[in-house]
């Protein structure tokens, strides 16, 4: 990815953040990490140290199995099941049970999601979505261009950079704003009046600015607000 791309994709670490909301939380597989160090491993095995790092993996793993076997002949010296097996068996008990308690943590996650979830949010999610598919499009193509092709090269690049630049801005001034009335929603039922007024006093901020930059910024102020309201209107005659 090219310098002026850095930073601008929206994680999901930093989406987190933003929300208070594990949101597009996906479930961890115990075997990835696995396979992950087992690739570090060969990838390093195959490298100019390859020996040293054969005999240290080796190393670790036989005194692991030795402290393994000492363990199960001074509590279970009752078994006649060799360690070996015993090690295998302790495995993948292990793993799966690890794996299970994930999973459950995970769904608890995705169920304490959908309670928070508002409309506004759920759009302003899919707008990020877009938004960083069109910067992953974007590297696709610089790297078929660095491939050989210069006829893919993309016109206005720089203006296109600086345009995702202020809608990053945009995107993350509206999650806080979102966030702010979602976590207040208690408060806001409470005093439906000021809410309304200050929705009212917003609308006649943005009629009398809304050719000018602050005026853009408070229009859309404004529409977060006017979701969010509807999504509590709505939460509240369902209760």
């Amino acid at each position: 990815m090219r310098d002026d791309l850095q930073g601008l994709e929206i994680s999901r670490k930093e989406l987190q953040k933003l929300t208070n909301l594990p949101v597009k939380d996906e479930l961890i597989i115990i075997t990835n990490p696995l396979k992950n160090l087992s690739q570090e491993f060969i990838t390093k095995v195959q490298g100019s140290e390859g020996v040293t790092v054969a005999f240290i993996g080796f190393s670790a793993f036989v005194f692991c199995y030795l402290i393994f076997d000492v363990i199960v002949k001074i509590f279970a010296n009752w078994l006649t099941t060799p360690s070996w097996i015993l090690l295998i068996v302790l495995g993948l008990w292990v793993g799966g049970a690890t794996q299970i308690i994930l999973y459950v943590l995970w769904k608890n996650r995705i169920k304490f999601v959908k309670r928070n979830m508002t409309s506004s949010l759920q759009i302003l999610l899919n707008d990020v979505d877009r938004y960083n598919s069109v910067i992953k499009a974007i590297d696709i193509n610089d790297q078929i261009e660095e491939a050989g092709n210069s006829e893919v090269t993309i016109q206005e690049r720089e203006t296109i950079v600086e345009a995702l630049k202020l809608t990053r801005a945009d995107l993350i001034r509206a999650l806080k704003t979102e966030r702010i009335l979602r976590e207040n929603q208690s408060f806001i039922l409470k005093n439906t009046e000021l809410f309304v007024n200050n929705l009212a006093t917003l609308t006649a901020m943005q009629v009398t600015e809304q050719a000018t930059e602050h005026g853009r910024l408070l229009n859309e102020a404004l529409q977060i607000a006017l979701d969010v309201q509807h999504e509590m209107k709505r939460l509240q005659s369902q209760r």
